[in-house]
């Protein structure tokens, strides 16, 4: 008889009796007791059997294929759950096999479906091992909130922490003496690199893009885990380059704040913080910010605009579309689909791009900074008064946002209304960080460069340097028909501030 061995594991991690090296030698072994050939041998590594598909088991689709082209006459398994625990695919496979006359041997079991009564037994142990399979999930969803509620990690540890404790042959071993607070302790180089990705990207000085790169140059990789394709074909497991994705990955994470996030449920974690909680909110506001904007003015927009992203309604606070007509012109103006309420002074207006990009590059073309402007920075940075404002205006707005969602739980407000509200209040708090005296020197050497980088510059380069210094264009559409004010990023405002022109700029910084 021309026999095969089908050998799964779920995990790298299964201990040495269901490892792929000890099914295969006990295959072996009855091949010999019982004089079968072994044909060959089919290996499915860190595949659960608990699928609903049989196509999400690439190697185990392949058997049966060979099982209908009579390559062999039955097929061993080391335990009937290696084969599978979805009871729909167990009998899907099991007719395919009995239309080909393949018999499935299970080796624990005992069981060979050549028989009438090994076709029934195993149709219910079939059963049995689904069922099994759902509760043991039951008991481990359990077990994941009750460790969340008790401020322990789940799943994999993040890039910045390590594990206190490791695992080998099936034995959880201790590393740590004693263990650090939520079984994880924070890797030094790693934990310095993750708070530059919060501190530069709140700045406003980074993108996710330019984060990437400085993460690979500094040697950093990923923890990656899963199977990735290869040039060649195959997959890999292992460390990877830094990408959008990964950085994103990072900012996004709670757990660098000290809270573990169990089904949108968050609990403070036992572990020690990276970052501070007002960080990473604010980090967080800037990301869903920048990823909210419309398709006119997204990365997938196949026009360019010098104000994309960055131009409001001076009245409402809300974006601006830009729009290219048939005869070429191009305009900024009101979406009324847009707007969140419809008493809107500037409701259905508009203005000419060239009007405010004219203004704003006569701006950005003529800023001079004084030559004692890293003292009067510095003096306004350090100053407590200005801080305590700054900590003061914070919490204001905190509270106004607590007040609107208890507004909208009470049916004060109307949806399109309070996402209005909380959108402006959210702009306002993401303004309000107490700026640091490296990244104001970072963003004075910037713009005392700002009139040479404009003048050589494409449009998409100078987009580029509005978007790095600029919150937010506020635009009158219907009155003035000119830009009323700008708002600067936190890192720049204190130097904009200070900064003058070199030709008459009517343009004003918005106050915080």
């Amino acid at each position: 008889m021309r026999a095969v061995a089908y050998l799964r594991v779920s995990s790298e991690s299964q201990v040495d009796g269901n490892s792929l090296a000890a099914q295969e030698r006990l295959f072996k072994e009855l091949c010999k007791s019982r004089d079968w050939q072994a044909v060959s041998i089919y290996r499915e590594e860190g595949r659960s059997a608990h699928v609903d598909s049989i196509k999400k088991r690439p190697v185990f689709q392949q058997l049966l294929e060979d099982a209908a082209n009579d390559k062999f006459d039955a097929v061993v398994v080391h335990t009937l759950d290696r084969w599978s625990r979805n009871l729909v695919v167990t009998l899907e496979s099991l007719k395919i096999l009995a239309q080909n006359d393949v018999g499935l041997i299970s080796i624990t079991e005992n069981i060979d479906y050549s028989t009438p009564q090994g076709r029934l037994f195993i149709q219910m142990l079939g059963g049995f091992s689904e069922y099994f399979s759902g509760s043991l999930g039951t008991h481990v969803r359990k077990g994941q909130g009750e460790r969340a509620r008790g401020g322990r990690h789940l799943g994999g540890i993040p890039f910045g922490y390590r594990s206190c404790w490791s695992g080998k042959d099936g034995q959880r071993l201790l590393e740590c003496d004693p263990e650090h607070p939520g079984g994880v302790h924070q890797i030094e180089d790693e934990c310095r690199a993750v708070r530059e990705l919060f501190e530069r990207y709140a700045r406003g000085t980074a993108t996710t893009a330019s984060l990437a790169i400085w993460l690979n140059e500094q040697g950093f990789r990923t923890r990656n885990t899963k199977r990735l394709p290869t040039p060649d074909g195959g997959e890999t497991v292992g460390p990877r380059f830094f990408t959008n994705a990964s950085v994103r990955v990072i900012l996004h994470n709670r757990f660098y704040s000290g809270i573990v996030n169990h089904k949108k449920e968050l609990f403070q974690g036992q572990h020690e913080p990276v970052i501070s909680t007002e960080l990473f909110e604010t980090v967080d506001l800037a990301m869903r910010k920048n990823s909210g904007r419309s398709s006119t003015i997204g990365r997938k927009s196949n026009r360019d605009y010098l104000l994309k992203g960055l131009a409001r309604c001076a009245h409402c606070g809300m974006n601006l579309w830009a729009q290219t007509y048939k005869n070429g012109n191009r305009y900024y103006r009101e979406h009324r689909a847009s707007r969140s309420h419809g008493e809107c002074p500037s409701k259905g207006g508009s203005i000419s791009c060239s009007i405010p990009d004219e203004q704003i590059g006569k701006m950005f073309s003529s800023i001079v900074l004084p030559d004692d402007w890293e003292r009067r920075v510095l003096a306004k940075i350090v100053h407590q008064d200005e801080t305590a404002r700054i900590i003061g205006e914070r919490e204001r707005v905190k509270e106004k946002l607590r007040r609107l969602g208890k507004a909208f739980v009470d049916n004060l407000f109307d949806d399109v209304e309070y996402h209005r509200q909380k959108k402006s209040l959210e702009w306002e708090l993401e303004s309000l960080l107490i700026p640091e005296v490296d990244a104001a020197k970072e963003a004075g050497r910037l713009l005392a460069d700002m009139p040479r980088l404009w003048a050589g510059a494409t449009l998409q380069e100078r987009h580029h340097l509005l978007t790095t210094v600029l919150d937010a264009v506020y635009i009158d559409m219907k009155g003035s028909k000119s830009i009323v004010s700008v708002k600067a990023k936190p890192a720049f405002q204190a130097v904009l501030g200070v900064s003058g022109s070199n030709r008459n700029s009517s343009l004003k910084l918005m106050a915080r």
